[in-house]
């Protein structure tokens, strides 16, 4: 089935690892035969992978633009996302979506379960955040109290 994409001006997507940017107005591209393809808001670069949860996607995203070369990426991703689930074990269950789409071959739909990663890893980390403001405030109350003069 083909895959009909929008290409708007200055819009870049990568096709089978080349980099493409419309220059023009508008256009529509009809793709009719198997490609691999990212659009400009899915590809992450290498210096924007600063997280244990995006290195995932980079190295799952390499390997989906650069088949000859899958094999170790793939291997990078799997010890990844290893790291990823010892230190965040809540992430298991999106961590075995991302091996079943691998086993399975959908690259895409694997690029699309990492983004739920990095989502959790951004959720995680606010919480966690939110939670360590709630300790210093409880912190700073307490020394308060502690060192307020008795009988206020």
């Amino acid at each position: 089935m083909p895959l009909k994409l929008d290409f708007k001006a200055g819009d870049k997507m990568i096709i089978n690892g080349t980099v493409i940017e419309n220059v023009g107005s508008n256009a529509k591209l009809l793709v009719h035969n198997e490609a691999s393809i990212l659009r400009e808001q899915d590809i992450l670069s290498e210096t924007e992978s600063l997280t244990p949860s995006s290195r995932v996607y980079y190295a799952l995203q390499c390997a989906y633009i650069f088949p000859d070369q899958a094999e170790q990426y793939l291997a990078d991703c799997r010890q990844l996302m290893a790291d990823y689930v010892a230190a965040a074990p809540s992430a298991r269950e999106i961590v075995d979506e991302i091996l079943h789409q691998m086993e399975n071959g959908t690259q895409y739909k694997t690029l699309k379960a990492a983004q739920k990663l990095i989502r959790h890893e951004t959720d995680t980390l606010a919480l966690f955040e939110q939670k360590m403001r709630e300790i210093e405030e409880a912190t700073v109350a307490k020394e308060q109290q502690e060192t307020a003069p008795p009988g206020e």
